[in-house]
C-alpha cells in the first residue's frame, strides 16, 4: 500500500491490511507446505486461511463495500468484481482436497492471484474511501467489522 495518503492511519484501514498480511502469509506458507510434501499441514494452513478470509470478507462487503456503494454507484464496476473473487475464492477453499493435484495447482494459483486482489483493494479502493466516506458511514463500517469478528478489537482501540 502506498505510504502517502494516510490509509494506514484508519484504524479499519490499518485492520484490514493486517487481515491481508495473514492471509497472503497463511497462503504462501500452505504452498510451501504442499511443495515440502506436508499435505496435513498444507490443508490446516489452508483451513486457517479460509477462516481469516470468512470473517474479513464479512467485514468489507458489510461494512467497507456496503458504505461505498451506497454513497456511489461508481464503485459497484469496481467492488462487484471483488465480491465476485471472494465467492470463487471461498468456494475453492470448501471444496478442495489437497492430496489431489489438480487442487494443489488451483490452490497455488489463487493465492497468487489474492495478491492482486488485494493490490486492488489497498492502492485504490482504501485510498478512495478515506476522501469519500463520512464520519457515520466509518461508523457503519466499523460497526460491521465487529460484528464479522465479535470476539476481536481493533488493533489499538
Amino acid at each position: 500500500m502506498c505510504q502517502y495518503c494516510g490509509c494506514r492511519e484508519m484504524p479499519l484501514l490499518r485492520d484490514y491490511t493486517a487481515e491481508h498480511e495473514r492471509a497472503v502469509n497463511l497462503g504462501g506458507d500452505a504452498v510451501r507446505a504442499l511443495d515440502a510434501g506436508d499435505l496435513a499441514r498444507a490443508g490446516d494452513l489452508a483451513g486457517r486461511l479460509a477462516a481469516e478470509l470468512r470473517s474479513h470478507w464479512r467485514g468489507e462487503e458489510d461494512g467497507l463495500f456496503a458504505e461505498l456503494l451506497a454513497g456511489d454507484d461508481i464503485f459497484a464496476e469496481y467492488i462487484d468484481p471483488l465480491i465476485v473473487e471472494h465467492r470463487e475464492l471461498a468456494e475453492l477453499l470448501e471444496s478442495m482436497d489437497l492430496t489431489m493435484p489438480p487442487y494443489q495447482d488451483r490452490f497455488r494459483a489463487a493465492v497468487f492471484d489474492l495478491h492482486e486482489h488485494i493490490a486492488k483493494e489497498e492502492d485504490a479502493l482504501f485510498p478512495a474511501s478515506v476522501t469519500t466516506l463520512d464520519g457515520d458511514q466509518w461508523d457503519a463500517a466499523i460497526a460491521a467489522w465487529q460484528r464479522a469478528h465479535p470476539d476481536s478489537r481493533l488493533l489499538g482501540s
